[in-house]
């Protein structure tokens, strides 16, 4: 149920912000809008307010909304209230809108977890400081405790934590040598880490050594108003960067397609970020947001990207393309997204099955 409802809720919002872009604006340039629909049909709400019919449909994987005169396929009255009658301009603006919004979400999203929830985290910049130890993990059945001071590992000395959990990752189920402090005592102790599974950038599995136990947290510096909001806009374009990147690798054979997840996998992971808080919920969602806003503006026809194209050629040809041509580039956009659609499916499916 935790992960049914996460799923819901994560999903919807993002969904809801990316329709409500383009309704908010396509209202703002004097565009009828006839219906506005989260989900697909059959449809479990349906209500008529004004000029607009706002549904809630049964299947939560998408939504949409039907302006007067926005398919070029369909025979168009010209009336002023039409998409079609607006300038490039504005319909340009309506299109792009879904996906900014998106955008703006993470930013929001963002920007609340590092200024109510967060704050830059203080560590000891000279000294490893133990804080939580996992219960019955290897490191407590040797004997480390919370406060205590580490040293080194496999005769290397440490001061720093990103460098001890790197060696000892680098050894799943496999002995190392740990000296560290406690209480003015140095112990030293062989220990087998235990071997972790975490999928990588192949769609496959790696294993990780851990003995479990956390870095301690001397305190959090919290972040002015200002301070969050820089914080969030260079976080957010981080995952815009990384976006692109794992594109690229993807598009250029870098990183397999096993990699790519579709709804199975959103929703396993949704669920698994709200049972360890709502922090991890928000965060995951700011990601899934600017992956919604940039996978929508890609130069794809059916996606908001590629109507954005078609525009840009009316502005060049002065003319829209005709309807052979755009019928042609949607049927190429719908094949390309539907194998997409098959892809993630086969992998939500395979991970289901070998359980990760």
């Amino acid at each position: 149920m935790v992960t049914v409802a996460a799923f819901i809720f994560v999903l919807g919002i993002l969904i809801f912000i990316h329709e409500l872009g383009h309704f908010l604006v396509a209202k703002k340039a004097g565009i009828r809008v006839d219906k506005f629909s989260l989900g697909f049909p059959p449809n479990i709400f349906s209500r008529k307010i004004g000029e607009t019919t706002y549904c809630i449909g049964i299947i939560p994987l998408g939504g949409y909304v039907k302006m007067a005169g926005d398919n070029p396929l369909e025979k168009s009255a010209g009336a002023p209230d039409e998409f079609l009658s607006k300038p490039i301009a504005h319909r340009a603006a309506v299109i792009f809108a879904g996906p900014f919004m998106n955008y703006l979400l993470a930013m929001v999203i963002l920007f609340g977890l590092y200024f109510f929830a967060g704050g830059k985290v203080l560590t000891d910049p000279d000294r490893v400081l133990v804080g939580d130890v996992k219960a019955d993990a290897p490191a407590e059945l040797a004997g480390l405790k919370s406060g205590d001071q580490i040293i080194a590992v496999n005769g290397e000395v440490m001061t720093e934590m990103d460098t001890v959990r790197r060696r000892i990752n680098a050894v799943p189920a496999e002995q190392i040598e740990l000296i560290w402090v406690h209480e003015g005592d140095t112990i030293t102790k062989f220990i087998t880490t235990l071997a972790e599974p975490v999928r990588n950038a192949e769609g496959g599995l790696d294993t990780l050594g851990l003995i479990g136990f956390t870095e301690k947290i001397l305190g959090r510096e919290q972040y002015s108003l200002g301070g969050a909001m820089v914080q969030s806009f260079a976080a957010t374009h981080i995952l815009v960067a990384e976006t692109f990147r794992f594109l690229k690798l993807f598009v250029t054979g870098q990183v397999s397609m096993k990699a790519v997840g579709g709804p199975i996998f959103i929703a396993t992971q949704s669920g698994e970020q709200a049972r360890r808080g709502p922090y991890a919920l928000f965060f995951f969602m700011a990601l899934l947001s600017v992956n919604l806003a940039i996978l929508n503006v890609l130069p794809i026809p059916i996606l908001d990207g590629g109507h954005l194209v078609f525009l840009a050629l009316e502005k060049l040809r002065g003319s829209p393309l005709s309807i052979k041509a755009r019928t042609w580039a949607q049927q190429v956009g719908l094949v390309m997204i539907l194998g997409l659609i098959l892809l993630v499916t086969y992998n939500d499916v395979i991970r289901v099955v070998r359980g990760y």
